[in-house]
C-alpha cells in the first residue's frame, strides 16, 4: 500500500525507489519538465550540475541505481507543495555518501529540486 500526502506526493514510492535502487520508480515522482541541481565538492553552488527534463534525470538515476551500494531514506518532510528528504548511502568498501534534498511539487510530482551531497574521501 502506498501513502500519498495531501499534496499527492507518494512518500512510500520515494522510499521504495531509493532503498531498492529502482530508477523507474524514482522517475515516476518527477514531472516531465523537472530540474535537479546537484551541489558537491566538484559542482559548487555557483556552478551546480543541472539535469533538466526526464531524460537527463533518468540517466542520472540509472547511473546511481546501477552502483553497488546501499541506499537509505533517513528522513522525509512534506509540507504543502514542498518535500525535503535525507538519503544516506554506503559503498561496499565503507565509503559513505550523504545527500540532503529540497524540492517543489506540482500535481504531486517534483518540478524543482536542489540536492547537496558530501562523501567520505580517502
Amino acid at each position: 500500500m502506498s501513502t500519498a500526502s495531501s499534496s499527492g506526493f507518494d512518500a512510500d514510492a520515494l522510499r521504495r525507489g531509493i532503498e531498492s535502487r529502482d530508477a523507474a520508480t524514482l522517475l515516476t515522482l518527477y514531472s516531465d519538465d523537472a530540474e535537479i541541481r546537484m551541489v558537491d565538492h566538484r559542482d559548487q553552488p555557483s556552478h551546480p550540475r543541472v539535469m533538466h527534463g526526464r531524460s537527463a534525470i533518468s540517466a542520472m538515476f540509472d547511473d546511481v541505481c546501477a552502483r553497488e551500494m546501499t541506499h537509505s531514506l533517513d528522513s522525509i518532510l512534506i509540507d504543502g507543495d514542498h518535500v525535503a528528504f535525507v538519503e544516506s548511502c554506503r559503498y561496499p568498501d565503507g565509503t559513505r555518501v550523504l545527500a540532503h534534498s529540497m524540492a517543489n511539487l506540482r500535481d504531486g510530482r517534483i518540478v524543482d529540486q536542489t540536492s547537496i551531497q558530501a562523501w567520505d574521501e580517502g
